[in-house]
């Protein structure tokens, strides 16, 4: 199997791998993402990323994410009444989630002064705003329930669900495929959004981690009060690895970060950071980006087996 959707391939392949194992075609499967990635690389896959950045972005000398990005989290800051400030303290709170994970790439403390001196990459966007590009390789093994050894910790897959081009790119970005597979995704694992324990939504700007919040249930008023009395106080697990914000995003890999983070914490081996009492999590994935905006979504609902 192979998936080059970017932030939504981790879960399509563990979709597959599901389904392989419960069609009876495997016991175990191995999923497998890593990338040796360097600066140049990056802006050669971001000049080339398909046809239509090519024929329609590269004229323009806006074939690049940080651009497209940048116009949307200033649709997103008028739409919202959001200022630099307050995607800030979504910054800090993950850099405060890196600041214990060893891996991280930006472990160091950072004040709200620090993020908005930061230099700016396309405005809004500072650089702080930006994942980092670096090398990694992410690994998860899906086992039959019958393969797990007794008394080993697990995860189990309790609803999956994807949403694909849900408007064919004609509408302002702000909504993803996630609003409307929101219902079915619970309703399946019969959880609510209290239920979860663990969130981990596809980080790779910080107005894309807001979108994905709202459009899973998760931010119930307004967005700025959610950051200032929710986020700003780390009363949410979220992204706790840091995000790819801090931690990095290490090319094509970065589509299974999270689906990695989460399973780690519920079998308990994340250490000083672990989650205590972790049960349940629900990881998020957002890629498949064309000329404006990703065009697929997916979620997942996972729990621990003992």
């Amino acid at each position: 199997m192979d998936d080059s959707n970017g932030g939504v391939s981790g879960i399509n392949l563990l979709q597959h791998a599901v389904a392989a194992i419960e069609c009876g075609l495997a016991r175990n499967i191995v999923l497998l993402a890593g990338d040796s990635f360097q600066p140049a690389d990056f802006q050669d896959l971001v000049a080339n990323y398909n046809r239509t950045t090519q024929t329609l972005l590269r004229p323009l000398r806006i074939a690049n994410p940080n651009s497209l990005f940048a116009l949307l989290t200033q649709r997103h800051m008028a739409q919202h009444g959001l200022t630099r400030s307050d995607y800030g303290q979504l910054v800090r709170a993950q850099r405060r989630q890196a600041s214990r994970n060893p891996q991280a790439l930006y472990r160091s403390e950072m004040t709200q002064d620090d993020y908005l001196n930061a230099p700016l990459v396309a405005d809004p966007l500072g650089i702080f705003d930006c994942v980092p590009v670096v090398s990694g390789a992410n690994a998860l093994l899906i086992r039959h329930v019958d393969e797990l050894p007794p008394g080993q910790t697990g995860v189990r897959v309790k609803a999956m669900q994807t949403c694909q081009n849900m408007d064919h790119q004609e509408g302002d970005g702000l909504s993803t495929g996630l609003a409307h597979i929101q219902g079915r995704l619970f309703s399946q694992a019969g959880l609510r959004q209290q239920d979860i324990d663990l969130i981990s939504v596809y980080d790779d700007y910080p107005v894309m981690s807001l979108v994905q919040l709202q459009d899973l249930g998760f931010i119930k008023g307004s967005v700025q009060q959610f950051l200032r009395d929710t986020v700003a106080e780390d009363r949410l697990a979220l992204n706790t690895s840091g995000g790819q914000l801090s931690a990095g995003q290490a090319g094509t890999a970065g589509g299974m970060h999270g689906l990695v983070e989460v399973v780690r914490q519920l079998t308990g081996r994340c250490g000083v950071r672990s989650q205590p009492n972790a049960r349940t999590a629900i990881v998020s994935g957002y890629g498949m980006v064309e000329y404006r905006y990703g065009m697929c979504a997916n979620a997942v609902i996972l729990e621990a087996t003992s």
